[in-house]
């Protein structure tokens, strides 16, 4: 769309009951790095990432989603947006002003339909990052996000009426219906999607691999680690992209990537694919059937945080 104002993905912030656990993992097994940290709340970066974090970790004592963020190309889009949301009768948390976190910037906050908190910001200062070497398994970047929505239309449309997501693909089934939509705001086949949940929760979070290789040994890794492997590894036909998705330390599902695919806005028409056929799932077909035991580990814990702004 031609008045869109996001650009791309920045960040996820995870609140986390056991802080020194988590933080072992996302800087240890995962491979992320600590840039920063502060009393209870460390601020995590992939080495291939100009973003300053992609992740950041909150000692608290419920586990919640603290906050999606999301970059805008300018102040000025700052600016737009803020207004556009108060037009459309969005609450906002916070005006847009000067940002603290790690790299600073312009941006602001928001509740989204579902009471998540999100934020958009510009001018973030880029971090001095790096080119992922061959056979080096760990994230070059924060890939999606998947959120769980007990009203999988109703927050697609408000994805899209106020922030310009277009729907790039539809998972469907003739016994469930609509269970997942991709959801795009670049040419990247989804920055996010929505998977209907019996609650608001986060789905996933998805980092992307250097390459098929990177992908596997990193998968592998975790794997020898002992940490649970719910999915994987294979390729999905919505996306084309490769995946093998494990759970954190609080059951929080986390997915190692690789190749999603890149559209042509111009030309792309979503498609609707039934996810009970399995090579829908899984074109490869190396990895575990999905099954409903496999769909309720995502479903996670209902997220308690909703229309409650996190600490800054």
């Amino acid at each position: 769309m031609s008045d869109r104002l996001l650009t791309h993905l920045r960040h996820v912030d995870l609140a986390v009951p056991d802080y020194d656990k988590q933080l072992d993992f996302y800087s240890g097994v995962w491979g992320l790095t600590e840039v920063a940290e502060d009393t209870g709340i460390s601020f995590l970066a992939a080495e291939g990432s100009p973003e300053q974090y992609v992740v950041r970790l909150r000692k608290a004592d419920e586990k919640r989603l603290d906050l999606v963020s999301y970059g805008a190309a300018s102040p000025a889009d700052v600016d737009t947006l803020a207004e556009r949301l108060l037009a459309g009768g969005v609450q906002l948390i916070s005006r847009p002003g000067r940002i603290e976190t790690p790299g600073g910037g312009y941006g602001f906050r928001f509740f989204d339909v579902d009471g998540r908190t999100i934020e958009v910001s510009a001018d973030v200062g880029v971090r001095q990052h790096r080119k992922i070497e061959e056979k080096e398994a760990i994230p070059v970047k924060l890939s999606h996000v998947v959120l769980n929505s007990p009203d999988l239309n109703r927050t697609r449309e408000w994805y899209e009426r106020h922030l310009g997501f277009a729907l790039s693909d539809t998972l469907s089934s003739p016994r469930m219906g609509e269970v997942m939509h991709f959801m795009r705001i670049s040419n990247q086949h989804h920055s996010m999607a929505l998977a209907r949940g019996p609650h608001t929760a986060l789905h996933h979070v998805s980092f992307e691999m250097r390459g098929l290789d990177e992908y596997m040994r990193g998968s592998g890794r975790v794997m020898r680690a002992g940490f649970r492997k719910i999915w994987g590894p294979g390729r999905h036909m919505a996306g084309d992209n490769t995946f093998t998705y494990f759970l954190d330390p609080h059951g929080n599902t986390v997915e190692y990537t690789t190749e999603l695919e890149l559209l042509d806005e111009d030309t792309w028409h979503p498609h609707v694919y039934d996810f009970s056929q399995p090579e829908v799932t899984d074109q490869w077909g190396t990895a575990n059937p999905m099954n409903e035991l496999v769909a309720k580990e995502s479903f996670n814990d209902p997220d308690r945080g909703c229309f409650v702004a996190p600490p800054v």
